[in-house]
């Protein structure tokens, strides 16, 4: 398979063009940013209570669609959402939503992100970004081609312990890495959203792209030279267990192991020449490290409202690291984090799985 470069975040340093549709982005000293949150389900519940729960005066919450008008206002009363809308495309019109947030299932992600990057409106969207590496080839081009900003929702990277995690790496304190090891996992083959492929399940695509950003993060965002993975296939043709290895230039490795039939520890170990890291579980938005310099950790914030999953607490610095880039886009017309991830990547670890 020939391998390309794709960019699951992707930067463009360039001039802002006048007539930009990114003209509704917040500028220095505006008001609230304005979010409109796309999909009435669980994960957006826990966006939303994590942008209610910031200061008003940096976010409110606008405006909810649904594709059922009834979910959108059940939705809309349960968190005081001024307005509802049943249809993904009434939101997309609203001048009073500043960016939004994508919470629906993946296989739809395609559709709606081209939506919304058509009518100007930045896009936060909840991993993965979309369901192979031609669709996500298709929203990239398409954002770049727009001038709208797009990215793909990784809490953790925003969040205090992946920040001290890059300034340690790049300070040397374990010396050379040569080993990352990570593993994601918990008892969840008995739901659609992970044993259907209708739903866009399997586990690599579910939450592997959890596991291959850390990597990649470690890493440098350099491609690896070797990847081979092989796993489970549930009677509906996805993986419910994954085994990745990655061999990269220099003498490094990195092992992933994934799965929805068994508890793993989800945290994550990174070896190098002179010590180890290990970003303590859950790996994918970590509270805490253990360095050789000691335990680094810094709290998730309490939310006082129950929440779906496990992490969600670090929406909060997600959402304040979109409002810190759209604040910015005169200097950085695109978005960070751009993640060097071969366009291959996960194609060639499902191929390799599905295909033995």
């Amino acid at each position: 398979m020939r391998t390309t470069r794709t960019l699951l975040l992707l930067s463009v340093r360039q001039q802002r063009r006048p007539d930009s549709p990114c003209d509704c982005i917040v500028p220095e000293g505006a008001m609230a940013l304005r979010w409109g949150i796309v999909g009435a389900g669980m994960v957006s519940e826990d966006f939303t209570n994590a942008l209610n729960f910031l200061p008003s005066s940096s976010h409110v919450v606008a405006a909810v669609a649904s594709r059922s008008l009834t979910s959108a206002k059940d939705f809309a009363d349960r968190f005081a959402i001024p307005v509802a809308y049943g249809s993904y495309q009434d939101l997309a019109r609203d001048p009073d939503v500043d960016v939004v947030y994508l919470g629906v299932i993946p296989p739809p992600h395609l559709e709606v992100i081209s939506l919304m990057l058509r009518s100007g409106k930045p896009v936060l969207c909840e991993k993965p970004l979309c369901v192979n590496a031609k669709e996500t080839r298709q929203v990239i081009n398409l954002a770049r081609e727009k001038g709208v900003f797009l990215m793909e929702g990784i809490q953790g990277r925003s969040a205090p312990v992946y920040h001290q995690l890059r300034q340690r790496l790049q300070e040397g304190e374990i010396g050379d890495v040569r080993q990352v090891i990570v593993n994601q996992g918990w008892p969840a083959q008995h739901l659609p959203k992970i044993s259907e492929k209708g739903q866009g399940g399997g586990i690599s695509l579910k939450y592997g792209t959890l596991s291959v950003q850390l990597v990649s993060f470690v890493m440098n965002g350099d491609k690896p030279t070797t990847i081979s993975a092989a796993g489970i296939i549930n009677q509906n043709g996805v993986d419910v267990a994954t085994g990745v290895t990655l061999v990269y230039p220099g003498e490094r490795m990195a092992t992933i192991c994934m799965s929805a039939t068994c508890k793993l520890p989800c945290d994550a170990l990174i070896v190098g020449t002179k010590g180890t890291i290990k970003v303590n579980a859950p790996m994918w938005a970590p509270k805490s490290m253990d360095t050789p310099s000691g335990i680094f950790e810094v709290p998730y914030p309490d939310l006082g409202k129950p929440l779906n999953f496990n992490g969600t607490q670090g929406f909060v610095y997600e959402a304040e690291e979109v409002r810190r880039c759209l604040k910015n886009v005169s200097d950085t017309f695109f978005l960070i984090l751009s993640i060097n991830v071969t366009s291959g990547l996960f194609a060639r670890i499902t191929l390799s799985v599905l295909i033995p």
